[in-house]
């Protein structure tokens, strides 16, 4: 099986890198344009051609195609990104890094709409996608490693950017169901019109999920409104949104290759194990072009989310509740300068209040997971950030990107019940914890010529500590000790249109450190230090008769820079060695067949998970998987279509996610399984 899965793993590289030498004469939707609008990097519409680092764009017709029942199925179809679907609507995340959890998988990604997080900084989640309302977006843009200086703390390994569609005049309305396996239905509704200057648009989506384990499934809602002014000199956008899931969670799977075991791999151990969460935004940006060339962009913004559940990936299965609301204002000045040159200064404030209270109502288990109440406290928060990005025209065809961001944040911890510490759970008393982190950020591209552009890209991330991190303390921890992580980032890249094939390349070595993790014995290190290095790419290859070939394919290497002994051999870290839960392989390539005068697709897709360690020890590997997926869409008539996929069309046995668990001094092994192969239809009514 290790020979089958590693030919595999090199055959997905080399079917992307064989993509730039077929040949072509025709362009298509999917393809990777070097004059395509990417907005991300600067706020507004830039050319891809001019971006000093990676930018990956899934567009809406890839959405519509796609029509995921899980932001997962989306975002892994762009190069150096694992998101590993928990239960129901949870995930972690992987970009160019591990896959991480608590406040590393939290803190380590910065998770947007239309430019403006999620969430507050130190309140993040690792389910980071929940209040994503992809399924109505007209793009999602994805920066790998870290993100320009108009981003702060989080954007350490990457951010994911969810970009609204765009209210239209003339009255429109495109309505989505479809049904799957084990109860699910899905309803996806989207509606616009507008007069003159001023447009609106409402997006509605429905859904609701009786699960493929037992006692398990999701109901969850999620609503935006957009409105757009344009006039002569001011453009306005104004959204609100969001979202509820109440979801019955289902637990890992333990045992030793559980995950293929018919017998339990539909089981559920944690039948109690819920999680309720609801959050709502609101975000206005205003634009002003002046008389001078120059632009004022203003975009304030609110915030407020809550959630409960049941930690049952911990033993004595606590109950967590947290919440936190915040207010902020991203500012930008545009300076368009004579020579091509251009200026973008601003500031960024935020304000968050929030709070997190976790209680076990067990009994208490190996004597240090206790019952009663771990932990129950406040913090407000105050982040100002002033930052300058900056783009210089050395020639026609070569482009310099200097930038750098000063962020300064202050936590103000208030403790709620005693302190001291109870089994294994320090309750700190009040204090208040300040950090300022600068990151630098250098670039440059040149065009070799009209089809080809290279790039270079030095960057430093940081991210003040996830307030969990700094508050949720374990009694062996020293309060205060924890820093702010940072990872240096060097890439080097290439893109552009070879013999009629699109493509982008990209090699990057990082070195991160003040990595804060949590061990497979659940204890807290919060001094890792790794290094990570990869080759990435992506590309389109139409191949004539209406046929074309795309995908991504990443290689990395994620390894451990310290040393770090433990009681138990899963847990013990050796430098060099490959962090768990990071394959060095991952590939998604697509066979799409578009006919019937462009009114049908079909494609089939290959998705490559290579193999990985589920430990720091090494002490168990997960083989990976390759999963094939066929979909299609067909348009009846102009306004009416239908659509329809079947997953795991080989009916594999397969883990979403694979680690261990120490209990008691035991390593054992536990996971998320797959789902079986699964028919999914539905139509579209669009007028």
């Amino acid at each position: 099986m290790s020979a089958l899965r590693f030919d595999l793993s090199t055959g997905a590289i080399c079917v992307s890198l064989a993509l730039v030498s077929v040949p072509n004469n025709v362009q298509a939707e999917g393809s990777i344009r070097l004059d395509e609008l990417v907005i991300t990097a600067t706020g507004q519409g830039t050319p891809k051609s001019t971006h000093p680092g990676n930018i990956t764009r899934i567009d809406k017709a890839d959405i519509r195609l796609v029509a995921p029942d899980h932001p997962s199925e989306l975002v892994n179809r762009a190069p150096g990104v694992f998101v590993q679907h928990g239960s129901g609507q949870e995930h972690l995340t992987a970009i160019r890094s591990p896959v991480l959890t608590g406040g590393a998988g939290a803190g380590s990604f910065l998770y947007l709409e239309d430019g403006v997080p999620f969430r507050a900084a130190g309140f993040a989640n690792v389910n980071g996608l929940f209040d994503a309302i992809t399924e109505t977006a007209d793009g999602i843009e994805i920066v790998r490693g870290p993100a320009s200086a108009r981003f702060g703390s989080n954007a350490v390994h990457g951010l994911i950017n969810v970009l609204s569609a765009a209210p239209t005049v003339t009255p429109e309305t495109d309505v989505r169901v479809s049904a799957g396996p084990h109860g699910l239905r899905r309803f996806v509704g989207s509606t616009s019109a507008g007069t003159g200057n001023h447009a609106a648009r409402a997006n509605l989506v429905l859904a609701e999920d009786g699960g493929f384990r037992e006692d398990s499934g999701f109901d969850q809602q999620k609503l935006q409104l957009r409105y757009d002014y344009r006039g002569a000199r001011d453009y306005v956008r104004a959204t609100f949104a969001g979202q509820n899931l109440n979801q019955e969670t289902a637990g890992f799977v333990v045992g030793n290759d559980a995950y293929r075991d018919d017998a339990l791999r539909k089981t559920n151990p944690n039948p109690e194990a819920f999680r309720d969460t609801w959050s709502s935004r609101i975000a206005v940006r205003w634009e002003h072009d002046f008389d001078n060339g120059n632009t004022l962009a203003l975009t304030p913004y609110a915030r407020v989310n809550e959630m409960d559940f049941l930690q049952h990936f911990l033993p004595g299965d606590p109950l967590e509740e947290n919440g936190h609301w915040s207010t902020g204002l991203q500012t930008a000045y545009i300076m368009n300068l004579a020579g091509d040159h251009q200026v973008i200064a601003g500031i960024d404030v935020e304000y968050t209040s929030g709070y997190l209270r976790e209680f076990q109502s067990g009994p208490t288990i190996f004597g240090v997971f206790v019952q009663g109440q771990h932990y129950d406290y406040d913090v407000e928060a105050v982040v100002t950030a002033p930052y300058v990005h900056s783009v210089w025209s050395l020639s026609d065809v070569t482009k310099l990107t200097a930038g750098a961001r000063f962020e300064y944040t202050r936590y103000d911890y208030t403790n709620n019940t005693s302190d001291n510490t109870v089994g294994r759970f320090q309750r700190t008393p009040d204090r208040v914890d300040e950090f300022f982190n600068v990151t630098p950020k250098l670039g440059i591209t040149h065009a070799f010529s009209e089809n080809l552009t290279g790039f270079a890209n030095l960057a430093r991330g940081a991210r003040a500590p996830q307030t969990t991190d700094l508050y949720r303390l374990q009694s062996a921890q020293i309060p205060g000790q924890v820093e702010s992580e940072r990872t240096d980032s060097l890439e080097i890249g290439t893109r552009g249109n070879l013999h009629g094939i699109d493509f982008e390349l990209a090699t990057y070595y990082m070195e991160k450190s003040n990595f804060f993790f949590r061990d497979s014995a659940g204890l807290n290190v919060p001094d890792g230090e790794t290094t990570h290095y990869g080759v990435e790419i992506e590309a389109y290859a139409p191949l004539g008769a209406g046929f074309d070939l795309s995908g991504s394919a990443t290689y990395a290497v994620h390894q451990y820079d310290f040393n770090r002994a433990a009681a138990t051999a899963s847990s013990t870290i050796t430098s060099g060695d490959d962090i768990d839960t990071a394959p060095r392989t991952l590939a998604n390539i697509r066979l799409g067949y578009t006919f019937h005068e462009d009114r049908a697709r079909v494609e089939l897709e290959w998705v490559h998970v290579g193999d990985y360690a589920m430990d720091a020890g090494h002490t168990s590997t997960y083989e990976g998987h390759d999963l094939f997926n066929l979909r299609a869409q067909y348009a009846l008539t102009e306004t009416v279509g239908i659509f329809g996929r079947v997953t795991n069309l080989t009916d594999e046995r397969y883990a979403d996610r694979a680690d261990i668990l120490v209990l008691g001094g035991n390593a054992v092994e536990r996971f998320f399984p797959g789902e079986d192969r699964a028919l999914h239809v539905g139509a579209s009514l669009r007028f």
